[in-house]
């Protein structure tokens, strides 16, 4: 072999080598992506399945929510049950099931909603085959986005939210510098795509909130959007393996 031939081999797998060289450094954590049921060993768990330790009410007075065999029922009038983990950026995730109310029809029909920070909804509603306002139709940016298309399950079935949520840069006087912004997949097919987050205030932390659709007022029970043909209906809202993993910014 010629020595121009060794000459040439020789820088070939040596540049090789150093181009090998120049990708190892710094490396990101190690993370078990967890999988069918299991989450993610980085997350922190919202709800543990057994009872209502990590949640209350607004007011900071225990939970009204019952929980059974993994699951934590709603029912109206417990008022809003929030998470006592707090976030700023974060991935979570919800599991829920609407009940079937075939009775009821539009906003009246099994509502609820998982509010981050407690300011800015991600509506849960029963929409399938029950058409209303996009904007407030089921994985809404409530009153701000519409999802890209309608993923809901038959009301009954399990389903899922997987949001990506950035918190929005808020002034010292609480007026908002920069608008957050949110990334959500229903049942696994995105519906929010990196839309803009705005609120009444501009919030850059707090709890993961999930929603009583009505409010009690005296013996009366008003219903959020308004007067939807009389009080709103008695409803079993139920949530399961909620967690997030908080996110830099």
């Amino acid at each position: 072999m010629k020595k121009e031939h060794v000459l040439a081999i020789w820088l070939f797998v040596t540049s090789g080598a150093f181009a090998y060289q120049r990708v190892i450094g710094p490396q990101a954590p190690v993370v078990d992506p967890g999988g069918a049921g299991k989450r993610p060993s980085d997350a922190v768990v919202l709800f543990n399945g057994q009872d209502n330790t990590g949640w209350s009410r607004l007011d900071g007075t225990p939970s009204h929510c019952t929980v059974a065999a993994g699951v934590m029922t709603c029912k109206t009038g417990a008022l809003d049950t929030r998470s006592t983990e707090t976030f700023r950026n974060a991935q979570i995730h919800v599991e829920f099931r609407v009940p079937y109310e075939p009775n009821e029809k539009g906003y009246a029909r099994a509502n609820s909603g998982i509010i981050l920070q407690n300011e800015y909804e991600i509506q849960i509603l029963d929409n399938y085959k029950n058409y209303t306002a996009p904007d407030s139709s089921c994985a809404a940016l409530y009153r701000q986005a519409g999802p890209l298309v309608n993923a809901c399950r038959p009301p009954g079935e399990w389903q899922t939210y997987d949001i990506i949520y950035h918190a929005p840069k808020c002034n010292s006087d609480g007026t908002m510098q920069t608008p957050g912004s949110l990334t959500l997949l229903h049942n696994g097919v995105l519906v929010q795509d990196h839309v803009p987050v705005r609120g009444r205030r501009c919030v850059s932390e707090g709890p993961l909130v999930l929603q009583d659709h009505s409010r009690v007022v005296g013996r009366t029970i008003e219903v959020e959007e308004g007067p939807i043909n009389g009080p709103a209906p008695e409803t079993d809202m139920q949530f399961r393996n909620i967690w997030m993993r908080r996110l830099a910014d």
